[in-house]
């Protein structure tokens, strides 16, 4: 008995892939941020084949200010074709694939500014390529967990009544008291 009252309250796991209802307003967030770097992606590989760069040429050929090459352009175009196709499907699939993108492009910044001036950067990478990874790389980052990761996230949001399904049921329930008047013999 004496153990039994040292026991916390069960914790609950709460799911990255937890959907959320459909006409919610962070699925809006998550499309934006996913539809915008992806359109500066594929405007970038665009611009970088139209110049008939060579697929591993490391000569130094710039598109809007950054180095390329035609596999650079290339990634770029279906990294941006893949953040496009979140961007449609929306919701948690868009949230996650801009943090999991997000993870990328800041591994990707890492191990480009390692290969700067060696022969291992087939990729063409500059130092003003390796900042903007890491800059697209937190910008995914935080249009992905926006809305899922914070400690002050309002009691309305679907991640915070997962994380507290017994305050959010009282919660629903004082609402619907509420609305419904209080029943009970006086």
């Amino acid at each position: 008995m004496a153990g039994s009252d040292l026991r916390s309250p069960p914790k609950h796991r709460v799911r990255i892939d937890e959907q959320l209802p459909l006409d919610h307003r962070l699925s809006n967030i998550y499309r934006i941020g996913a539809g915008l770097m992806g359109l500066v992606l594929i405007a970038f590989g665009i611009l970088g084949l139209l110049d008939h760069v060579g697929f591993f040429d490391t000569g130094g050929d710039t598109v809007a200010g950054l180095n390329t090459n035609g596999t650079l352009s290339v990634l770029s175009l279906c990294v941006g074709a893949l953040l496009f196709a979140g961007m449609v499907i929306g919701g948690n699939i868009a949230s996650t694939l801009n943090m999991l993108l997000g993870i990328v492009f800041i591994i990707s910044g890492f191990v480009n500014l390692a290969l700067l001036d060696t022969g291992a950067n087939f990729l063409a990478f500059q130092i003003q390529n390796v900042l903007f990874s890491f800059v697209v790389g937190v910008m995914l980052m935080f249009f992905g967990m926006y809305g899922r990761v914070s400690a002050t996230l309002p009691h309305d949001n679907p991640y915070w009544r997962a994380r507290h399904p017994e305050q959010a049921e009282r919660e629903r329930h004082s609402r619907a008291r509420g609305r419904h008047g209080r029943i009970g013999v006086g």
